[in-house]
């Protein structure tokens, strides 16, 4: 029984939090570079939450403090699984050298290492310096993955 409840759970916890990975053909790349934003965003306020309550000692406080750190762990590895579950596994598509595009594929999955890499050292501090990081790569990976009608859709999506 336990095993089947377990397994249930996996289950759903995989279709609400990832996309798919069989061949449904149903992207918007343009969304999940806004999700990774509004998740960096989440970060960042956490941050700034996890700093303001270190500062007094109460039980509130600690409870609070220890949902802050929490939320911070989850959206960071929310971007983190966007990068690897997303884009590294289902949109960019392996460049042999002497391709057109493999200048273009190094970039794209150098900068979602340095993704992965970022939003894993927002889970190890609360300095805005990854976060910063973060929020400039994702703005380079868009630069280099997006073209103009791309670019113009990642924009809608940001002011919305």
């Amino acid at each position: 029984m336990i095993k089947h409840i377990a397994i249930t759970l996996f289950c759903i916890s995989s279709l609400l939090f990832s996309h798919c990975q069989v061949p449904c053909g149903i992207y918007d790349d343009a969304m999940r570079i806004h999700q990774i934003k509004e998740h960096t965003q989440t970060i960042i306020k956490a941050s700034v939450q996890i700093n303001s309550l270190s500062n007094e000692n109460s039980g509130l406080n600690n409870n609070q403090l220890v949902r802050w750190v929490n939320t911070k762990e989850l959206h960071a590895t929310l971007i983190q699984d966007i990068i690897s579950d997303y884009f590294l596994t289902q949109r960019i598509k392996f460049k042999n050298e002497g391709d057109s595009d493999r200048k273009k594929y190094i970039e794209m999955t150098t900068t979602l290492q340095q993704m992965l890499v970022s939003a894993m050292k927002c889970k190890q501090t609360v300095s805005n310096k990854s976060t910063e990081r973060l929020s400039n790569l994702t703005e380079r990976f868009s630069s280099i993955y997006f073209d103009e009608h791309g670019l113009e859709h990642l924009e809608e999506l940001n002011h919305k």
